[in-house]
């Protein structure tokens, strides 16, 4: 199997477009070859292109930056003498002055295949930029780790956000490469776009699942550290808007349910097992305890519930980290019904509305985790209607359709 930048790199004339062109490229530090050679030494190294500019998303193009809302600066590239621009600092936008730095912008993220998940954002405003400057946009495609399931509540009109770019599922089933067919058709844009993609990928093939066995796993920003975190990714990233730890300030941060100093992990489990059992399929639950040194419960020794959607306890199919991660909250509101689940602070530059709000898309999820009278049924009812419709939505823009 060869990811797009390993196809452009071997193919020369795939790269012979960019003869001649001004050329910038979006990465982080999963931006690698096959050889683990970071992509801007790549591209650099090839005698048909010049690269003028790159810019770093979220967490920077060195992937140091920790946190969420943690800014990352405009740099001179010191080896290449290019400016590396920042998309999570002054501005999450491109400017016009960064468009102005090239002709061709190749896109090398490495994203987890969730809507939340901020390089889907990121792709969303360069396409928009390149549509009103006149720029080519080419994503150098790379595997969705995440597979093709879709699921979760689809964002309502009038909630996006950085975290959300438009009205999909939480886990949208797609590579980069598809997401932006996807955009320029929902969002009308006149934008040169091309897709150099996956040679030899198919997203529902075993044993990886989206994610092939061949390829060494690089964390794509500081907390998504394996492929348990990526597959559960879906779920667990809603614990960022609620009081209980996701698991940060340890060594393995979004792979629990919730990790917190007054709940108790077995009733917990209990009450998930008694209101919605088949949501717990697919994966293995396992008690855990940590102490995290930083964030949430900071030196405080937590209880909490750890996922296992790897090996053995792993199936594709069943697994469903969205509702899990769902029923989780509502097993807690159900034993400790004055339980602070929500927190309320600045979540991803959106200072109105709830962090869950954000984070969802709308407040339907919240609602029905403190609705007492709401049972499984009635949340899975509106995730079956939105999932449905994203997979009747983009199955024109696949490129890499089910055998």
């Amino acid at each position: 199997m060869k990811f797009g930048i390993d196809c452009l790199l071997a193919d020369p004339s795939l790269r012979k477009p960019l003869t001649g062109k001004r050329v910038s490229l979006i990465a982080h530090p999963a931006s690698v070859t096959e050889g683990l050679i970071h992509s801007l030494d790549a591209l650099a190294s090839c005698e048909d292109i010049t690269l003028t500019s790159a810019f770093g998303p979220q967490h920077g193009l060195k992937g140091d930056k920790q946190d969420n809302m943690v800014e990352t600066a405009d740099e001179i590239d010191p080896i290449y003498n290019i400016p590396i621009y920042s998309l999570y600092g002054d501005v999450r936008r491109p400017a016009s002055a960064m468009m102005d730095s090239a002709d061709i912008f190749l896109f090398d993220l490495q994203d987890l295949g969730c809507r939340i998940y901020t390089f889907v954002t990121t792709l969303l405003y360069l396409l928009e930029e390149a549509s009103k400057s006149g720029k080519s946009v080419w994503v150098l495609d790379r595997p969705n780790p995440a597979g093709r399931p879709v699921e979760g509540l689809s964002l309502l009109p009038g909630q996006e956000s950085f975290v959300g770019a438009g009205p999909m599922p939480m886990r949208h089933g797609l590579t980069m490469g598809e997401m932006g067919y996807w955009f320029i058709e929902h969002y009308g844009l006149d934008v040169d776009y091309r897709v150099i993609p996956i040679e030899g990928y198919d997203p529902e093939e075993g044993s990886g699942f989206g994610w092939p066995d061949s390829r060494i796993w690089i964390n794509p920003s500081p907390n998504a550290a394996n492929l348990n975190m990526a597959r559960a990714y879906a779920g667990t990233v809603m614990l960022e808007g609620t009081n209980l730890s996701e698991g940060r300030g340890t060594t393995r941060p979004l792979e629990v349910l919730f990790g917190a100093p007054d709940l108790d992990q077995k009733a917990v489990l209990g009450e998930m097992h008694r209101l919605a059992p088949e949501w717990l399929e697919g994966c293995a639950l396992r008690e855990c305890w940590f102490t995290p040194t930083f964030h949430k419960h900071q030196g405080v020794l937590c209880n909490a519930l750890m996922i296992h959607a790897e090996g053995q306890f792993y199936d594709h199919r069943t697994f469903r980290p969205w509702r899990l991660q769902a029923l989780t909250f509502k097993a807690i509101r159900s034993l400790y019904p004055d339980y602070p689940i929500w927190r309320d602070f600045p979540y991803e530059y959106e200072f109105d509305r709830l962090a869950i709000d954000v984070i969802n898309g709308g407040p339907a999820l919240r609602e029905w985790v403190d609705d007492r009278a709401a049972d499984a049924g009635d949340l899975d009812r509106l995730a079956i209607r939105d999932e449905e419709a994203w997979n009747e939505t983009v199955v024109d823009h696949l490129i890499y359709p089910a055998a």
